[in-house]
């Protein structure tokens, strides 16, 4: 009995044999990536310029590997040579992010704070990696790496979104930013946003189907933004739980208003409180 569950489960198991290891590997790459542009992520003590150098062809050697295993037409070793002479400007491009971060947030207390500890800062380094590779036209791993950022920070971002300079995401729990999201300069977003789409359609898979964000924009908690062709025009702020399908000028303050209502709960009050949960 045993050996026909294994024959069942092998004979549809075997097609995926060439993915297996692509997971962990991908998930120890990006781990190696960042542990190479930020000491504070290293899982190991690097002394020197020519320690580091070493450990760059280490990681160059790495992603070779993860091409290889793909089995897909890639010439892999230009591929991986195009993303090492990638990787100065990602580190500056994250810094100017944390520094962003540390310049934004009271909370605050240190730029090695913020790069140690704001899973903003790791879901954004992990996309902007993701995002180079994903640049390279190279199939799988991309997407693994951000769903792994997604797995240990609980933000969402797919690699092929567009993202400028100076991101942050405050708390960032909740936060979905889709594949066609194009986002400006200097962007700050709150838990709980959603860039999101209108239509999920199979059929809609090569448009534009996520919203523009430009730049200096404040998107608060809860708001969900839908469509390819919404744009937030630059220097505007979306309040918490807004709802938009539809385009908003520069310079706008778009906020939702709610019905709140407060009573007491002393012995004199006549209405009963009276809840369903």
């Amino acid at each position: 009995m045993t050996q026909a569950i294994a024959s069942s489960i092998f004979t549809h198991r075997k097609q995926f044999a060439d993915v297996h290891p692509l997971k962990v590997t991908s998930q120890q790459f990006i781990m190696d990536v960042l542990s190479l542009l930020f000491p504070h992520h290293a899982s190991r003590h690097v002394g020197s310029e020519r320690e580091l150098a070493a450990y760059v062809l280490e990681v160059q050697s790495s992603l070779n590997s993860i091409l290889t295993s793909l089995k897909a037409d890639l010439d892999t070793h230009l591929l991986s040579e195009r993303f090492i002479a990638r990787l100065p400007d990602v580190q500056a491009e994250l810094l100017n992010d944390a520094r962003c971060m540390n310049a934004g947030d009271p909370a605050s207390a240190s730029l090695d704070e913020v790069i140690l500890t704001y899973p903003g800062f790791l879901a954004i380094a992990m996309y902007r990696v993701a995002h180079e590779l994903h640049l390279l036209k190279i199939p799988l791993v991309p997407r693994v790496i951000s769903e792994y950022g997604h797995q240990l920070t609980g933000i969402d971002i797919h690699p092929a979104a567009t993202i400028g300079k100076s991101f942050f995401i405050d708390h960032g729990t909740g936060t979905v930013i889709g594949e066609t999201a194009i986002i400006g300069n200097d962007v700050k977003l709150y838990q709980g946003v959603t860039l999101g789409a209108l239509s999920v359609e199979k059929t809609m898979a090569q448009t534009k189907r996520h919203p523009t964000i430009e730049d200096r924009v404040v998107i608060y908690s809860g708001a969900t933004i839908l469509g390819g062709r919404t744009v937030i025009g630059h220097d505007t702020v979306i309040g918490g739980n807004v709802w938009l399908t539809s385009s908003v000028d520069p310079y706008a303050v778009v906020y939702h208003k709610s019905d709140v209502h407060v009573r007491s709960t002393r012995k004199n009050v006549q209405e009963p409180i009276d809840f369903s949960i």
